[in-house]
């Protein structure tokens, strides 16, 4: 198949238009308690935060597996598809968060990044910016391996986000195939052991565990998933069964395959959709 384009010609208008609304990229740094070290990450902030009094919601962005906090905004051009997504108002001024994690796939095995995620992270954004701090105005989403950690977070806290996005996200059920790096990187791994892959563990992070207690919470979170026609990990499977599954229990949810592989073309030309569909319910910014 072609290589999906990176913009469609609506999406060179908005950028176009951007000009006019152009927000500041800065690279951020906490003191991780749970980490026992700093963590680096990277902030978006709209235009008119430094002037005003508004609080704004929030996105948490997670990257993929061995990437870092400047993959979006390089690789994914997110600042100038953010800047015109506002400036035609398809969704309002928002901060959105870029945390380095390396390759822990967001969990509590190579080191704590969940446990540091929900006592650090959160609570240092929300007390060092000026964002709403309830439900309504906090999102996550993230790419590969970042889907999978989003995907997790909203199942396991879904009283925490609004919504999510999961574009091409390393969920596989029941296994990872045997090329993903979900194999090799010595997380899913049994302790004690010499970091070989376990199943066994795989299985025991993966969606499915956190299912049942997700529905008995009753919260609905509307998630925006896809993935690639031509992804070489076969995730379009993996997204089309998760969206079955949330369709089957009355969960809001978009799917979206497009044509393209596990690459930056297909995320950079989707996450100006997936940001209009997950800021959709979102509360807009509002002064204290």
């Amino acid at each position: 198949m072609k290589r999906y384009l990176a913009l469609s010609l609506a999406g060179l208008a908005l950028l176009g238009a951007a000009a006019a609304h152009a927000g500041t990229l800065l690279t951020a740094q906490l003191k991780s308690d749970t980490l026992a070290r700093p963590w680096t990450y990277n902030v978006y902030l709209p235009t008119g935060y430094e002037d005003g009094k508004l609080d704004y919601p929030v996105l948490y962005l997670l990257h993929g597996n061995d990437g870092s906090r400047n993959d979006w905004a390089v690789k994914g051009r997110l600042k100038p598809t953010v800047d015109a997504l506002i400036e035609s108002g398809d969704i309002p001024p928002a901060i959105i968060i870029m945390p380095d994690a390396g390759t822990t796939w967001y969990v509590d095995l190579k080191e704590k990044m969940e446990t540091a995620f929900f006592n650090d992270m959160i609570p240092h954004v929300e007390k060092t910016y000026r964002t709403l701090t309830t439900r309504d105005g906090r999102l996550i989403g993230g790419l590969s391996m970042g889907g999978y950690g989003a995907l997790r977070y909203t199942l396991k806290y879904p009283e925490k986000f609004q919504a999510a996005a999961l574009l091409s996200p390393a969920i596989y059920n029941p296994e990872p195939p045997a090329d993903s790096s979900a194999r090799s990187v010595k997380v899913f791994a049994a302790p004690g052991g010499d970091g070989a892959y376990d199943p066994e563990v795989w299985k025991a992070y993966n969606y499915p565990v956190l299912w049942d207690a997700f529905l008995k919470k009753g919260i609905k979170v509307p998630m925006y998933i896809n993935s690639g026609d031509d992804d070489e990990f076969r995730i379009e499977n993996e997204a089309t069964q998760l969206y079955a599954l949330l369709r089957k229990n009355k969960q809001p949810a978009e799917l979206r395959i497009v044509n393209g592989p596990h690459d930056w073309p297909v995320w950079e030309a989707t996450i100006g959709d997936a940001l209009k569909y997950v800021f959709r319910t979102v509360s807009r910014p509002a002064a204290r």
